[in-house]
Formats: C-alpha cells, structure tokens, sequence
C-alpha cells in the first residue's frame, strides 16, 4: 500500500518536473511540496514529536519510489534523515522535541554538516572549531559537500571541542541557517543531482547556546559515525529508485522501437542485458531491505550490512544506468529521453555518504 500510494504521488507530482529540475539547475520545489502535503518529506520522525513513525524499511520504500522517477527530490526525505538521526539517535529529549516538531510539520528542512575541504573520507582531520564561552559555544570553520545547504532551516554541525583527542574530540550541534554568522558558498555546478543544492556552509563566530549540543561533549565523531551505519542505507534505497526507473523506462523502449522488422525486445543480446539488470538490482533490492530490518532493530552487524547494501546498490545502479543508455542507443545519449539523467545521478550514489572504497574498508573491518 505504501508503495502503491507513494508511486501514485511520484509519478502525478514529481516525475513531470523532473527533467526541468535537472536542465534548469533549481531545488524540486513541487516535490517538496507535494511530499509535505502527503506527510513523507520526513517519514523518520517518531509520532511522540508530530511525524509519520515510519520504521527504516518504510523509509527506504519512500525514498527508492521517489528516486524511480527523480533522484533530486529522493534527498529531501532521505537528507532529512541523515541531518535529524544525530539528534534522534544522541540528543536531549528537550532537542528533540525543539527540532523534531518542526522537521515533521515541514517548517524546516534538516542537513547533515561532517566534511570538509581538507576532511573527506578522512573526517576526523576536521578543522572546524566550538569554543565555549559560559552558557555558549562559538563555532568557526568550513563545511563542503552539504547538500540542501541554504534550503534547509536546520544542521547538524560536527566540530572540533578538543583538538588533543582526534574522533574523540569532536562534538556534535544543532545550528540554524538564521544563526548570525551563517552563510553558504555558491552552489557547486554537478554532473548530477542537479535539483539537490550542494554547497559550502560557512561559520563565522556562530554562537550557540550550550544546550545544542548533540549528546555528550566528545561523542559528536562517534554519533556521526553511528548515523551513517542508519542512512546508508537510504542511498542503497536511492540507487536502487534510479536503477529501477532505467530498467522500467528501458523495458518500455526496447518493445517499441523496430530495427530489422521486429522490435529490438525480440532479439536474445538484449534480452540477456534486461535480464542481468533486473537479477542485479533484486538482489541490491533484497539487501537494501534486510539492511533496513537490520538497522529497525540495532543488529550488531549492521555497521557491515549497510555497507555492503550501499556499495552494492550504487555499483549496480551505476552498471544499470549505463546499459539502459545503451539500450537506447543514440536516443539514450540525448536529454529527450531520461536515462542519460539517471545515468548521471546515479554516480554520486557511489561517492556520497563514504565512497565505495571505504565502504569496502568499513565491511573488511567488520566481516560478520
């Protein structure tokens, strides 16, 4: 039923503006509403503070029927998860209730603020700073990458609190796009996602009052961390959307167009590469799904299952974008016709959230 109702949503109110999102550059402002209005922009958030209580693999179901028909728009529920789990997972009951409320009536969009220019894969090298100051912390330094950056009300910012501890110096917060001293750079100019605003985040002198700290002072590195054992799995979601929105748009083609007086669906060559791409992504499908189960209830290996649901969903969602543009030959290459543009969102799926490469680092440190 939940995906029936959200496929229904995608397809009347996002899916015709999903090309003119990504040619033209702009956040998907139709599928922020049209997801507000139907209580899914943030379906996470537990119904004690106003949201839907969806558990993981209702999200997950959310976010890779949102990605079917356009990969920009996925992020707002999926984004909206990454930057509010902190908080969730580490805050006080007070946060939570103060940021949550919002979050789940749609006042504010959340991000998620943990690289940085010189911290990527390496995020404990951050160099953003919190001193406190009495009943405040003042915060200084650069956050690059943060998509939603400037559209979202709210961030949850990591921040050095003492630089002798490395992760265990590092502190978790909530700030708020109208805190003074908050700016954002220009937004970058992307192979894909386009509709997703990426910018830098900017904090010049940002004081904050001490109670926005996330969890205790140290823990931020380890929550963040914790955070993305839960969200990478949203991304194994979101490759999984686009991959399947190429192989549906690609099955159509292949039964339509005719080339040596029959259509190109008869002939054996391409019906193996249909056949390897829907095997592929159901078996991303089955791990994405057990993953989420994993993270409903803390499994202890989940930290390796969302990994492996992560790498292996954008690697196929890559492979599957990729022949889905082959199958459509020259067409394919052209912006007419959609798989080109999912072809493109579908790289980030690799790199974001921790690149592939790590991810096989993470599951080789924790093989079951």
């Amino acid at each position: 039923m939940l995906r029936d109702a959200v496929r229904s949503l995608a397809e009347a109110k996002i899916a015709p503006h999903a090309a003119a999102v990504d040619e033209e550059a702009r956040f998907p402002q139709e599928a922020l509403d049209a997801l507000t209005a139907n209580d899914l922009h943030a379906v996470h958030v537990p119904e004690e503070y106003g949201g839907a209580g969806a558990d993981a693999l209702a999200t997950v179901i959310v976010i890779e029927e949102v990605a079917r028909v356009c990969a920009s728009s996925s992020l707002i529920p999926a984004v909206n998860k990454l930057g509010s789990l902190p908080v969730i997972l580490s805050g006080s009951e007070e946060l939570k209730k103060k940021y949550m409320t919002p979050l789940a009536k749609g006042d504010g969009m959340f991000s998620y603020c943990l690289s940085e220019p010189d911290a990527g894969s390496d995020a404990a090298g951050m160099k953003t700073k919190a001193v406190r100051d009495g009943d405040f912390w003042v915060l200084n330094g650069v956050k690059r990458w943060i998509t939603n950056a400037g559209v979202s009300e709210f961030y949850t910012v990591m921040a050095v609190t003492d630089p002798s501890k490395r992760s265990k110096g590092i502190s978790a917060f909530v700030v708020e796009k109208s805190d003074e001293g908050v700016s954002f750079g220009a937004p970058e100019k992307k192979l894909g996602i386009k509709g997703s605003p990426t910018r830098e985040v900017y904090l010049d002198n940002v004081r904050i009052p001490a109670d926005r700290m996330i969890g205790a002072e140290g823990t931020g590195f380890a929550t963040a961390m914790k955070t993305l054992d839960h969200t990478r799995i949203t991304i194994a979601a979101q490759a999984l959307g686009i991959a399947q929105g190429a192989l549906d748009y690609a099955k159509g083609y292949v039964k339509e167009r005719k080339q040596f007086g029959k259509p190109i669906a008869d002939f054996q060559g391409v019906q193996f590469m249909l056949a390897d791409m829907a095997m592929k992504i159901e078996a991303a499908r089955q791990l994405t799904y057990a993953a989420a189960a994993k993270s409903e209830r803390g499994d202890s290996d989940l930290t390796f299952q969302g990994a492996a649901a992560k790498c292996f969903a954008s690697d196929v969602a890559m492979e599957v974008t990729t022949d889905a543009v082959q199958l459509l030959g020259g067409y394919g290459y052209t912006r007419d016709y959609p798989v080109e543009r999912m072809m493109r969102d579908a790289k980030i799926t690799q790199i974001y959230e921790g690149t592939n490469q790590v991810q096989r680092i993470v599951m080789a440190r924790n093989l079951p």
